[in-house]
This record gives structure tokens, C-alpha cells and sequence, in this order.
């Protein structure tokens, strides 16, 4: 997978960065810096200004959410707990947008039942966690790894389509 060349950098140089000279995504660690996820070649052709604010919040959701099922183990499924509220954790089953400002997850929450959740972009606030999964779920569920496909494909089908 071909990444965009701004999306990420590491260096393990203790020298300080000055912020122009950060990436437009990084993770910050007292270590040196950790790449955030890389943002698809198909996906960083296209500004985030040309995207509504869900739609730029959704994509990034998407890469954060992959990245974080590559460190889970085979009996881990991923889940997201929601922060400012009662909302509990909630295993995620999709992700979605409403242009231009709702970001939606659906899932499971601890006990099986079937959940939305509408965030208004300027309150998204999730923490990912990981969750065993069910004992009657034969592979973990992995979908960051499904959507972040999706959007590439999607991407590279509008370019397409611009030929």
C-alpha cells in the first residue's frame, strides 16, 4: 500500500521539533514519535477541504480503528467506549457519515444489544478498546481492516470515473 508522503513520520532524534515541522498526523511519545496512520495514496489525492467534516472525521476513524486491530490478538475483537457519558462500550459492527456532520457507529454493547450512536463531528470523542471476543464468534472481527479497503476502493474509483 502506497501511503501519502505527508501522512506520517518517526525519528527517534531527541531533538525538538518545531511544529511546522510535525507531520499532519503524528502520535507524540515521550520515546520519539509514533506514526499515526497512514492516509492511502487513493484517499490523500483528494484535499480534506474538498470533504465534508464527517466525511474527512469518518475516513480518519476508519485508519485509526485498522491500526489499532493490527495489535489485537486472534481472541480480541475491537470496541469503542464513548467518553462524556453513560454510553458504555459499544463492539463496533459498522461506522458511517452524514454529510456534513454526523458520524455514526453501530454495534453491540456488553450485553448483545443492538446500538447507534450519532456523534455531531465537534463532539467526537472515542477511545478504542480492546474486548474478548464472543465465545460463539469463531474469528475475531476485523473491521477497520474491511472499511479502510472500502475507502480505497471507493477512491480510486472516483479517480477513475475523473478519466
Amino acid at each position: 500500500m502506497e501511503t501519502a508522503p505527508y501522512a506520517s513520520t518517526m525519528t527517534t532524534d531527541p531533538t525538538p521539533v518545531a511544529p511546522a515541522d510535525l507531520a499532519r498526523a503524528t502520535e507524540l511519545r515521550p520515546e520519539g514519535c509514533t506514526p499515526a496512520p497512514d492516509v492511502p495514496e487513493a484517499i490523500a489525492k483528494r484535499p480534506p477541504q474538498t470533504k465534508s467534516a464527517a466525511e474527512w472525521a469518518y475516513q480518519r476513524v476508519v485508519l485509526y480503528l485498522k491500526a489499532f486491530e493490527e495489535n489485537l490478538s486472534d481472541d480480541q475483537d475491537a470496541a469503542m467506549a464513548f467518553t462524556g457519558g453513560a454510553a458504555g462500550v459499544l463492539r463496533i459492527q459498522g461506522i458511517g457519515f452524514s454529510a456534513p456532520d454526523i458520524v455514526t457507529f453501530t454495534g453491540q454493547d456488553m450485553q448483545g444489544q443492538q446500538c447507534l450512536q450519532l456523534l455531531h463531528v465537534s463532539q467526537l470523542n472515542v477511545m478504542l478498546r480492546a474486548v474478548s471476543k464472543p465465545p460463539d464468534q469463531p474469528e475475531p472481527l476485523r473491521i477497520g481492516f474491511r472499511l479502510a479497503r472500502a475507502l480505497e476502493t471507493e477512491a480510486e474509483n472516483e479517480d477513475a470515473a475523473e478519466d
